[in-house]
């Protein structure tokens, strides 16, 4: 466990800054997402149906971590705003049906990606060359933090 501390003492510094950061960012970019008129999670969830086409609420919820009840009210809504329609009940499960995101909900979408990329593109373009090239070498292990659950 001796071993461990050393490390832990080097890391806990890079742990506090990224953190910070990668809050103040994902703020920004939730507010970019309400500018165009969508819940930061109902972007969430919207991108999450464009991926799984024919995801079921009990999936949806689960990859989500939310209560399958939390979900359903979210899908309702979603699919009263005309931003998912549910597709026809599964041959093998006819209580299921998928969940699949409509022309609507892509240009809602195409929006809200739209609205953050413009948001960082135009930060970027202040930064250094060198500060971008940090920037884009740490996309990757970004990537990699946030999929290790």
């Amino acid at each position: 466990m001796n071993a461990q501390l050393p490390a832990q003492k080097d890391i806990l510094p890079l742990a506090d800054a990224l953190r910070s950061a990668l809050l103040k960012v994902s703020r920004a970019l939730r507010r970019e997402a309400q500018r165009a008129g969508v819940s930061a999670l109902d972007a969430q969830l919207l991108g999450a149906v464009k991926k799984h086409a024919g995801i079921g609420v009990s999936d949806l919820a689960e990859r989500e971590q939310m209560t399958r009840a939390s979900m359903s009210g979210h899908v309702k809504r979603m699919e009263s705003a005309g931003w998912i329609a549910r597709s026809a009940p599964d041959d093998d499960d006819r209580r299921r049906v998928g969940l699949t995101l409509t022309a609507a909900g892509g240009k809602a979408l195409d929006a809200i990606r739209r609205r953050r990329n413009d948001w960082l593109a135009a930060r970027l373009a202040k930064l250094s060359a060198e500060e971008r090239a940090a920037l884009a070498a740490a996309a990757a292990p970004l990537v990699r933090l946030a999929e290790d659950r």
